[in-house]
Order: C-alpha cells, then structure tokens, then sequence
C-alpha cells in the first residue's frame, strides 16, 4: 500500500518556525517530484512548494517564497517544508503529494500530483 504521511504540524505563534516531514511507504519515491499544498478553511487547496526529484529545481508559490524551503532526502523517501516567519494566514492543513509524471519540472497543481498525504494541521496565532 502506497502511503504518505506528513508529521511536524503544531501551534506557533507569528514569526516562529515550524518544520515539516513526509515520509513514502510502499514505493521509492526518489524519481518523483514531491510537493507541499495547505488547504486553509474555506478556501481551495492551493500549491505552496515543489522539488524535482534530484533536488535541482524547486518551485514556491509567491506567498511562501524566501520564507518556507523544500528539501527532500531521498535515501530517507522524505520530503521536507522548512517554514519561517509564519504569518496567521499560513493557517491550513498542509499534504505533501507525489508528482509521478515522467516530467522533469515539479507541477503546481493539483491534478498532477498522483498520491497524497493525509495531512497536518499547522496553525499561526497572531
């Protein structure tokens, strides 16, 4: 059974840090690109990071670029979201996703991405 499954959500106030792991079971993972969505209440899941699977290219959505970094070990099968300066509307659910097209860009969106995470809640107070 193919599974991802994130852990390292929490509480933190705005400006703290917050570290967050995926780790794959059931399949290498290494020739993926491997991404990060958050899906904030009442809002649509939206794209916030994504690595190719050799590490050499990576993707931040703009609200999240200089703050969060993606990093991935593939030797491990993880896939990591290393955030900073978290601000309140970083709120969400975040899932880490596998992109196992035969592509050499990490995708944006959601429908490129085949397997998924459950998800872990991350909350920001102000």
């Amino acid at each position: 059974q193919v599974q991802l499954v994130e852990s390292g959500g929490g509480s933190v106030q705005a400006g703290g840090s917050l570290s967050l792991s995926c780790t794959g079971s059931g399949r290498t993972f290494s020739r993926d690109a491997m991404g990060w969505f958050r899906r904030a209440p009442g809002k649509e899941r939206e794209f916030v990071a994504a690595v190719r699977w050799s590490g050499g290219i990576t993707k931040y959505a703009d609200s999240v670029k200089g703050r969060f970094t993606i990093f991935r070990d593939n030797g491990k099968n993880t896939v990591n979201l290393q955030m900073t300066s978290l601000k309140p509307e970083d709120t969400a659910v975040y899932y880490c996703a596998a992109d196992t097209r035969p592509t050499s860009v990490p995708g944006t969106l959601s429908w490129d991405y085949e397997y998924w995470g459950q998800g872990t809640q991350v909350t920001v107070s102000s």
